[in-house]
């Protein structure tokens, strides 16, 4: 009886284990997994099942900059709503304002392209994100302020920098336009929280 219960209890840890590993996950892996699958779906249809979609033909350079335009977004806006919990300096308030408004809208934009391209967006903001989110929330006063304009300065570098490159290399006509009238607002920002970060004590 042990001699058949051990396979059984290796298999029930193996398939543990692999339950686990999926669920570890984060929003932008499972984003990216799906746009994959939807990728390798549509090569295999015909083209009268194509032509039944309404969504609009996308490529892999937009998929991904979609994903990762939702993700850093999504993280902006989450970091600027524990700044307006945390912080008592009224330049950062206001520059935590600001990325409610403009991300958040700029989001929604993305959301609206995505929708339109049968693209999926991640839910939340992925593992990295959130555990800054998270290192943030633990903070208060000036090393909270300190911590969060440091983490917009990077954050602010690494999002013009996507923005340039996928200018560069979109070539779907919207998507394209949105990057390239999101880029002025993106490198005001980084201006703004650099002027921030040089005034503080």
């Amino acid at each position: 009886m042990k001699k058949i219960l051990l396979p059984l209890a290796s298999a029930a840890i193996i398939m543990c284990v692999s339950c686990n590993n999926q669920s570890s996950k984060d929003s932008v892996d499972k984003a990216d997994s799906a746009n994959a699958a939807k990728s390798d779906t549509s090569s295999m249809k015909t083209d009268s099942s194509a032509a039944a979609q309404p969504t609009i033909k996308t490529d892999d350079t937009t998929t991904t900059f979609l994903v990762k335009a939702a993700n850093g977004g999504m993280a902006e806006v989450k970091l600027a709503q524990i700044a307006k919990q945390q912080s008592k300096d009224s330049a950062i308030l206001n520059f935590a304002d600001m990325m409610i408004t403009d991300h958040g809208a700029a989001n929604e934009k993305v959301k609206a392209l995505a929708a339109e391209r049968n693209v999926t967006l991640p839910a939340e903001p992925d593992a990295e994100h959130l555990k800054k989110a998270d290192e943030l929330s633990k903070k208060t006063g000036k090393d909270f302020d300190k911590a969060y304009v440091d983490a917009m300065v990077k954050g602010h570098k690494e999002t013009v920098d996507l923005f340039k490159k996928a200018s560069a290399k979109v070539s779907d006509a919207p998507v394209k336009a949105f990057i390239d009238n999101t880029i002025p607002v993106l490198e005001h920002h980084l201006q703004r929280i650099l002027d921030i970060k040089k005034g503080m004590r």
